[in-house]
């Protein structure tokens, strides 16, 4: 493969930039907490979502009484900004650092700019957390690593982004939930769906259930964890029968405990067509859950 793809796709060896990751993934949840105790709420919680942008993840216009304001993520200049309406900015640098002292330096940045804002602080989803302020334990943060997660990061939204554009009926923005973390883009059948069971923790199952209220088929790309390298994913609810049998394309399996279709990131980073690759996956993986569930593909599709 070229060297300049590769640079394009960079290599993210779960095992080197682990705790990177670990601390990033908290420090995500911190300002997604923010967006979360602000904005208005929109259908399957879509209001408390990031978003990627050339230098890293904005969390887009946030309201604060007849203000607004965004928080942002610079994965080149390594700084994180939260900028206001009428002009005002704060900004401190992203380095080595526990995420109590993080979650104190964004409250800080928010004081100065006069944003009063509250939020729960026990991570969700997730095991054995420890609430922002008092976590000592995670703070690693290496440089090259966070802007090879941003370069990632923007090649996965812009093959998503393509596939989205595919799909005319309702289907989410391409956007970053920051309690896996994964970046996601999911469309809809417009058909109900039974309840979720839901049973993930620290996530009380309301919340969940108003994610999956409807009929769904959701894509998207992981960075990795708990030992498990980054990965595309697809995966339909509620899971049509034959789904985990359907024939798909090259290099994606089912993952059985997962529940979905993998596509892992080193498969798409190493090849001379990861495009086509990557959008072979999705297309595919859709196709089998629309087909297999009875969607009304003549009506949702281009």
């Amino acid at each position: 493969m070229r060297q300049g793809a590769l640079e394009t796709w960079p290599s993210l060896p779960y095992e080197s930039w682990k705790d990177t990751l670990a601390t990033l993934h908290l420090w995500l949840q911190v300002v997604g907490k923010i967006r979360l105790a602000l904005a208005p709420m929109v259908n399957h919680w879509w209001q408390v979502t990031l978003y990627v942008t050339p230098r890293g993840l904005t969390t887009s216009a946030i309201p604060s009484g007849e203000r607004m304001f965004q928080i942002d993520f610079d994965f080149i200049d390594h700084v994180l900004e939260v900028s206001a309406s009428d002009g005002k900015r704060a900004r401190f640098a992203l380095e080595p650092m526990p995420v109590s002292q993080f979650y104190q330096s964004v409250m800080d940045a928010l004081n100065a700019l006069e944003i009063d804002v509250s939020i729960r602080t026990t991570p969700c989803e997730m095991p054995d957390v420890i609430p922002f302020e008092r976590d000592d334990v995670h703070a690693a943060y290496d440089r090259e690593y966070a802007h090879r997660f941003l370069r990632a990061l923007q090649q996965a939204d812009r093959v998503l982004g393509i596939f989205r554009g595919r799909f005319i009926g309702k289907v989410s923005p391409v956007h970053l939930f920051w309690g896996a973390p994964d970046l996601a883009v999911t469309r809809f059948s417009g058909c109900v769906a039974p309840p979720h069971p839901g049973g993930f923790p620290n996530m009380a199952d309301w919340i969940t259930r108003e994610a999956y209220s409807h009929e769904v088929s959701s894509a998207g790309w992981w960075p990795g964890g708990a030992g498990m390298e980054p990965m595309f994913y697809s995966y339909a609810y509620p899971e049509p029968a034959g789904f985990a049998q359907a024939a798909v394309s090259s290099g994606a399996y089912y993952h059985e405990q997962l529940r979905e279709f993998v596509l892992p990131y080193e498969t798409v980073r190493t090849s001379n067509v990861t495009d086509a690759l990557l959008l072979a996956f999705l297309q595919t993986t859709y196709a089998a859950a629309a087909t297999l569930a009875k969607w009304d593909r003549s009506a949702l599709e281009r």
